[in-house]
This record gives structure tokens, sequence and C-alpha cells, in this order.
């Protein structure tokens, strides 16, 4: 799994006013939940380009005035009109705790489906895994070489070594259809790109937190 480093600064005040302050400097108000205590955080949004425009998902190696902590990103709030970054929460990670992580697929492999006239078809391109962080790879990679015309492959035919798969089993990750399939599918449906999203087992966000900053 890809590793990120970012300074942050632990914030002293976390209501509505010192957060609402913070953005309009273009810094991100923060939190992290999952350790032995809250922690409230900011940094610059140009600090966390690297993890919100990327498909691949990290562990954050978060510095706060200097203590480090590892942790994944569990959710970003974005602007509704800017569509800036106005809200991320992370979760803290430990070597010894299993966590819940959306890590993207990569296929591999050529089908002998497309080399038929076939197209591919990925209905997922995240999939949702549970496991120990030392075992996450970068990418989920599925062959998809022995896939044929109207094959294709689910949930529940994928394993990964120490990872459980979450997603339901029956669903569809990638298959080959016939071009006239694939195009009326095109033409019928709109394109989504799913948001890779983590959280760690047993770690909820208070109530009370989450009303505080809102």
């Amino acid at each position: 799994m890809k590793s990120l480093e970012i300074n942050v600064n632990l914030r002293k005040n976390t209501g509505k006013k010192p957060t609402k302050e913070l953005r309009k400097q273009s810094i991100v108000p923060c939190v992290m939940y999952g350790g032995k205590e809250v922690l409230y955080f900011s940094a610059s949004e140009n600090d966390f380009r690297h993890l919100i425009y990327s498909p691949n998902v990290f562990l954050v190696k978060l510095n706060i005035d200097g203590k480090k902590y590892e942790a994944v990103l569990k959710e970003i709030q974005f602007h509704p009109v800017t569509d800036k970054p106005i809200h991320m929460d992370f979760v803290e990670v430990h070597a010894d705790k299993e966590v819940v992580v959306s890590l993207p697929i990569t296929v591999t492999g050529s089908s002998v489906g497309i080399k038929a006239g076939g197209k591919l078809r990925q209905r997922k391109r995240y999939l949702k895994v549970k496991g120990l962080i030392k075992d996450f790879p970068e990418t989920l990679e599925i062959d998809i070489t022995d896939l044929n015309i109207g094959d294709a492959i689910k949930v529940s035919q994928l394993n990964f070594k120490n990872l459980e798969l979450l997603d339901p089993k029956l669903s569809m990750v990638v298959g080959v259809t016939t071009s006239r399939v694939a195009k009326g599918m095109e033409a019928g449906e709109a394109g989504v790109i799913a948001t890779a999203e983590v959280a760690a087992e047993g770690a909820e966000k208070p109530a009370a937190d989450a009303e505080k900053e809102k």
C-alpha cells in the first residue's frame, strides 16, 4: 500500500467560528478517530492535493506538531459550489487491528472475448476489503485472460491473501459483453467512479463532534 506523509497543525479551537476562519484561508479542518483520543488538526488545501486528487488509496503518515500517527482517509466533504475540500475525517490505524478500506482494482491480461470482438465492462473500480494494514496491496489485480464473451467475474470468485472481501458476493466486478450490448448499456447508464472510503472496525464518529463542526 502506498504511503504519504503530511505535516499538519493541531487545532485548539474547534467550534463553528474558528472552523469557518480556517476555510477562508484555504485551510482544511480535519479530525481523526480510532486512537486513544479524538484529534483535531488542519493543513493547507495544497498539502492534501496528492491524497484527494488521486485514484490511489494511501496509508497517511500524519505529523501532528511533532507526533506521528498512521491513518487512512475515511471521508471528504466538498463545498457544493466551489468543489473545494471543506472537511476531512481520518481513522487512525494500528499494526495489530484490522481496518476496512476500499482498494482500487487493476485489470490484467488480454481477454479471449475481447480478442473475438467483445467489449470489457467493468462494473466496480474499487472493492471493500478488511484486513491488517500490512497486508493491503496498492491495487487488487484481477486477471481477465480467460473471460470470453458473456463471461463475468463476481466478488465470490475472487480471493486475495489475508484479505476479506466485504462487497456482496453476487456483485459483478468485470465482464465481457458483445459490442452491441455494451453500447446499449453505455447509452442508458451514467458513468460512476467510486470514491475510496475507509472505516476502522469499531471506530464510530461521536454525534457531538459531528454536530459541533457543521
